[in-house]
């Protein structure tokens, strides 16, 4: 159950970057939630790559129907001037710089916005599907992830070791305990949960980075029920 919230309260911070109108797609794994999260009065155009637009919130049982999933395989509901496509042209709008925004998942992510998030070597994976293009082809990139692993093990590196997605693509990265934006190949933290210290974070999180001057602090828990 605390696993899930957590994963609830980071989909909704990650809402939080989205802006009005904005053309958006949503990788697997925690984007996912992002659309049940959105902030009121925020309306975007999501895409997902298996070629649909106009995505809608995820249906109740009663009203799915089986032959409308996303990338995810998830079954998705569909708005009002929804449209279908095949691959090619999904990948086109990818690879065209047609999306906004893209919140993706992360199974590393380094100091300098590089982002590994397809394989682990020895270890059976989705792959990389559409990732790559998505990075590199949208306008915004938003990784959405937690800040450590099952094991515990810190995602947050100076270099990531895991096969690379993209180099520099990151714009910014939420976590349940932070959220970093990249400039300029620096990692800035810009807002940080009350429930833990600045030098806290520091001890689980061997990227470097830099403190805005501004950094705001933020009760998650209250915020993200």
């Amino acid at each position: 159950m605390e696993h899930q919230l957590i994963r609830r309260r980071i989909a909704r911070r990650a809402a939080q970057e989205l802006r009005d109108g904005d053309v958006v797609n949503l990788g697997i794994g925690i984007p996912t939630l992002v659309n049940n999260e959105l902030s009121p009065g925020v309306n975007i155009h999501l895409h997902t790559e298996n070629g649909m637009m106009e995505v809608g919130p995820s249906p109740p049982p009663e009203a799915a129907d089986p032959q409308l999933i996303n990338a995810s395989r998830q079954l998705i509901s569909e708005l009002p001037g929804s449209s279908y496509f095949d691959s090619g042209l999904s990948f086109a709008m990818m690879r065209g710089g047609h999306l906004d925004v893209t919140i993706i998942g992360a199974l590393q992510v380094s100091q300098r916005g590089d982002l590994a998030s397809w394989a682990v070597p020895g270890k059976t994976v989705l792959g990389v599907g559409g990732a790559m293009d998505l990075v590199v082809g949208a306008k915004r990139v938003i990784v959405a992830t937690t800040h450590r692993t099952k094991e515990g093990q810190p995602k947050l590196l100076p270099e990531c070791t895991l096969p690379l997605t993209a180099r520099g693509e990151v714009d910014v990265l939420v976590t349940e305990h932070a959220v970093f934006r990249f400039e300029a190949n620096c990692m800035i933290l810009t807002e940080i949960g009350s429930h833990l210290s600045l030098r806290e974070l520091k001890a689980i999180t061997p990227a470097e980075f830099q403190v805005h001057p501004q950094l705001k602090v933020v009760n998650r828990k209250e915020v993200f029920q």
